[in-house]
């Protein structure tokens, strides 16, 4: 054991001791917007009006939780990620039946996107959403979530098996260059509207830890050794000038759409790669089921804050409280308990449907992860 439970101390930079990743259930009065908006019976300006006042709401919630860092819950998304893609320069949104990704047991929307023209950033309105959760959470620091460099080119240039690459980018490394460039851009523009803290969300890492997509990709001609080390450089690239004051994390995620999983396996085989490394500031790794395989791939990290996620998003029942202090005493085998943290593996609505919990068993699950937390790092 490399560092004793008694001897945890608490954290005044983010990562926190206890942590969110980012989402949380949509509101009765933000649902019931949303499809009057739908329906042509409000205008966009309306819809902003609810959900300037569920935010706020919401970040009140969790501040009264004693959060040390609030969320806007992704309220303003319909997605975790593809909200964030369609407002770049060059990506765009195809109206198609097909390309939704299948969960186990469901099926998302089919809402694919494409590369049409050069990848940029001049400009995107989750700069005024961040500041508008800023300004409603005060004196906390506002966490802000964006999908992570390499998302982008994994749904566009590899998941896509009818990809067929723009003249500009039959080098696939201009494209790479092209996208740490843009989130480049994007980091800054967070910066300078205040962003202290800010998430990359990346469920790619999740499906290189799957033998069976593994071996997908490398039969489709992908050389998986370079394809993980061309996320990492973007990934680093994007970050090259952030400012010292500025956290910024990642998520890894398997999958959590209405409470499904999309993709199972430990990160022993892309570990020493990514955790080895990757220049963010602290991993936030789901482990709350066997699928996430054990600790022992956390023998890679370097000074990143590891927060486990032990407690599950997807379930309203609450896990039985020694056994996650126990899993992180187990975690302290490979990193000091000092150089770890606690949060739900993922967020509790991925997309705008949400997972199947309710909105008390959500905030049970907050509660609790600040319960262990604090038995822990006194």
């Amino acid at each position: 054991m490399t560092g004793s439970l008694f001897a945890a101390s608490q954290r005044t930079v983010a990562p926190f001791r206890y942590d969110i990743v980012g989402s949380f259930l949509r509101s009765d009065a933000l649902k019931e917007a949303l499809k009057r908006f739908a329906q042509g019976r409000i205008t966009q300006r309306e819809l902003r009006q609810v959900e300037d006042a569920e935010i706020a709401q919401l970040v009140a919630k969790q501040k009264a939780l004693g959060l040390r860092a609030v969320t806007d819950g992704e309220y303003r998304r319909s997605w975790w990620h593809l909200d964030f893609l369609w407002n770049l320069d060059g990506v765009r949104k195809v109206a198609a039946e097909q390309g939704s990704i299948a969960f186990k047991k469901r099926q998302t929307k089919a809402e694919p996107i494409e590369i049409v023209s050069k990848v940029g950033f001049s400009g995107h309105p989750f700069i005024e959403d961040f500041k508008a959760v800023q300004t409603f959470a005060g004196d906390s620091p506002a966490k802000f979530t964006i999908l992570s460099p390499s998302m982008l080119h994994l749904i566009t240039a590899v998941r896509n098996q009818q990809y067929e690459p723009l003249e500009r980018y039959r080098d696939n490394d201009t494209l790479l260059a092209d996208i740490a460039a843009t989130y480049k851009k994007a980091v800054t523009a967070f910066y300078e509207a205040g962003c202290r803290y800010l998430q990359f969300d990346d469920t790619s890492w999740g499906e290189f830890c799957w033998e069976e997509k593994r071996a997908g990709y490398i039969a489709r001609g992908f050389d998986m050794d370079r394809l993980e080390r061309d996320y990492v450089s973007i990934i680093n690239e994007t970050r090259s000038e952030r400012p010292v004051d500025m956290t910024v994390a990642m998520h890894i995620c398997h999958g959590n759409f209405r409470s499904t999983w999309f993709s199972s396996g430990g990160y022993e085989p892309v570990a020493e790669i990514l955790f080895g490394n990757t220049k963010v500031d602290g991993f936030f790794l789901g482990y709350d089921s066997d699928r996430a395989g054990d600790f022992s791939p956390l023998r890679f990290m370097k000074d990143q804050q590891v927060v486990l996620g032990l407690v599950s998003s997807r379930t309203g029942q609450l896990e039985d409280k020694q056994s996650i202090i126990e899993r992180i005493r187990e975690a302290t085998d490979y990193l000091p308990v000092n150089q770890l943290c606690l949060s739900p593996q993922c967020g509790f609505a991925s997309t705008e449907e949400g997972n199947l919990l309710t909105e008390e068993e959500q905030w049970t699950k907050i509660a609790f992860v600040k319960e262990i937390a604090e038995s822990i790092w006194k």
